[in-house]
């Protein structure tokens, strides 16, 4: 998955300010700023679990992470 990727599921998801767009958008600039980045990273991806939950749910079929092995 590409960086592009989650950065534009991200927007679609949340309702961001300003500023966390064009974060997202421009990169990081400074150390707290990497910080905030990673935490909607981070986020992204408890969002991406349980999105991935609902589809399965939805589909009757499991969800498979490739570090679940």
């Amino acid at each position: 998955m590409g960086d592009e990727t989650w950065k534009n599921q991200y927007k679609q998801w949340k309702k961001l300010k300003p500023y966390q767009v064009k974060l997202i958008d421009d990169g990081p600039k400074s150390q707290s700023e990497a910080w905030l980045l990673n935490s909607m990273w981070c986020e992204w991806m408890d969002l991406k679990k349980i999105n991935v939950a609902e589809i399965s749910k939805k589909d009757n079929s499991t969800c498979f992470d490739p570090w679940e092995n």
